[in-house]
């Protein structure tokens, strides 16, 4: 079984032009969009919310919904746009997603999430894969998860994410769920042993390449989000120390090369500061990435920011700090 590296799903975050903007960067990287809701897929602008350009990496759409049915119907709606599965989001403790009875919520019916799987399973040629939690509220038994997984599986999923975190469903926020409940990584590896011959990935406060390796030891795979996301350029660190590929873009090459899209995407009516967000930690830790973060704040993370904007801050950043030109 191939180890793999991926990007997690992300609210606000993971959309296509992030997707894009991070295969510049990686080329073995595995992507997630963010979560989209079942009914969205269904009922809205299908190619707005699933077309993304084509790249070389695998990318894997993460659906939201509790209606088997509805799940059933946006899998087979999803599966020409060109990835390599499909994810069921049953990890995300926000009060709105609960509210709309889907992710960790969904921990509580087991029954129900198994009735998802096998609808979706049955209506696309993809993989159904899971992201999970180790538990929820005061439920955080390895018995439990063990019988959770066994479920999914059952019902049809090829792959188990699962973030080694509990979900606190009402007493914090989405952030604080991401901090305050504390990782227990033994759970994901006791599963790894338990379910020998499926592909178990760990997710949750992953932040060096050397956390990568430690977890791989055990593992089939590891998830990184927030570390990813404030510093991308984390990615070329990943194909360098964990897929021997030294054949990475300088910061200023990935800029260069994802100007093209821009132009593309702006062509098409897409505002600026919806791809150029993504960029902001691209400099992080070098010298001039405060005048990078600060430029970006005011002028292109805006509406109605214009191309001619982004060749002007490249230029003034070489001119003031022309190693970053060649920094690897």
């Amino acid at each position: 079984m191939n180890k793999t590296v991926s990007v997690a799903p992300m609210m606000d975050c993971t959309d296509k032009h992030e997707i894009y903007f991070l295969s510049l960067i990686s080329k073995n990287i595995h992507l997630y969009t963010e979560m989209i809701v079942a009914n969205a897929i269904i009922k809205g602008d299908r190619d707005k919310l699933l077309s993304f350009k084509n790249i070389s990496n695998p990318v894997t759409l993460q659906v939201g919904g509790s209606n088997p049915k509805e799940l059933a119907e946006a899998c087979k709606i999803s599966e020409d746009y060109g990835y390599k599965e499909i994810n069921l989001n049953l990890g995300c403790p926000s009060k709105k997603v609960q509210k709309n009875k889907f992710g960790a919520c969904l921990m509580q019916e087991p029954k129900l999430v198994g009735e998802c799987i096998q609808s979706m399973a049955k209506s696309t040629k993809l993989p159904i894969t899971i992201k999970t939690r180790i538990g929820y509220n005061d439920v955080e038994d390895l018995e439990f998860l063990k019988k959770f997984i066994q479920t999914t599986k059952d019902a049809g999923s090829k792959k188990f994410i699962i973030h080694a975190r509990k979900a606190l469903l009402k007493k914090l926020s989405p952030k604080e769920n991401l901090n305050i409940p504390p990782l227990k990584y033994d759970f994901v590896y006791k599963l790894k042993e338990y379910f020998k011959n499926d592909e178990i990935i760990i997710n949750g406060g992953i932040k060096t390449t050397q956390d990568i390796k430690d977890h791989l030891k055990l593992v089939d795979g590891a998830m990184i989000g927030r570390a990813i996301y404030h510093s991308p350029y984390f990615l070329a660190d990943i194909e360098k120390q964990i897929f021997n590929n030294d054949n990475v873009p300088t910061r200023f090459e990935v800029m260069e090369n994802l100007i093209p899209y821009i132009q593309e995407q702006t062509s098409k009516g897409v505002q600026l500061n919806h791809i150029m967000r993504h960029t902001v930690g691209l400099f992080h830790g070098q010298n001039g990435s405060r005048t990078w973060k600060q430029y970006l704040s005011k002028n292109m993370c805006i509406r109605n920011a214009d191309l001619q904007k982004v060749n002007h801050i490249m230029d003034q950043v070489k001119k003031t700090y022309p190693s970053l030109t060649l920094e690897r």
